[in-house]
């Protein structure tokens, strides 16, 4: 049960190559970019670590301006591999924050995404793929994606789930800003 639980001291945010060259062919990129906002917003009330990846920046581009604005340290991990845990450095990262959940967002879901949820998952942490806050150019790539990656046993979540869920009561000066934020 403890794997569908998420709290501000077992989570990590990872953001995944969400940058302007790929976010400008995704269908659902506005939708993607506004919730991981609310996710970026939410992780920094509660001091949750946020990890951030480039896919060959000379080619694609760097960080959507608006997330890059709004994380309270930019220092993205640029890679060339699609998995990110196959990137000298990652992987010692996370384990540095001594964490056992990810929170997984970003783009394409089928490629970048879902091959570094199978490593995460691989390296026994627990993955929380939030179905609104990934996207792929296609539809259907997007939802073999997801399927694929709840097979191999990620949790599928939703914003408001994950914002809920680290927020956990009701009243409280951080609810009522993230409240505001999602109305």
């Amino acid at each position: 049960m403890d794997k569908f639980i998420l709290n501000k001291d077992n989570s990590i945010l990872v953001i995944v190559d969400m940058q302007d060259k790929l976010a400008a062919v995704m269908d659902q990129k506005e939708k993607v970019i506004l919730n991981t906002l609310h996710l970026i917003e939410t992780a920094k009330l509660f001091y949750v670590p946020m990890v951030i990846t480039e896919q060959y920046p000379k080619g694609l581009g760097h960080t959507i301006y608006d997330i890059k604005e709004a994380l309270p340290v930019y220092q993205p991990f640029e890679k060339a591999t699609f998995d990110c845990c196959k990137e000298e450095g990652f992987l010692r990262k996370l384990k540095s924050l001594k964490r056992t959940h990810i929170i997984l967002v970003g783009m394409e879901t089928h490629v970048c995404v879902l091959q570094t949820c199978l490593s995460l998952l691989k390296e026994k942490y627990t993955v929380h793929i939030v179905s609104d806050a990934v996207c792929s150019r296609r539809k259907d790539d997007y939802f073999t994606g997801r399927e694929f990656m709840r097979d191999a046993g990620a949790v599928i979540t939703c914003t408001e789930t994950v914002l809920f869920q680290l927020l956990e009561k009701a009243g409280t000066p951080e609810f009522k800003m993230i409240s505001n934020r999602i109305k």
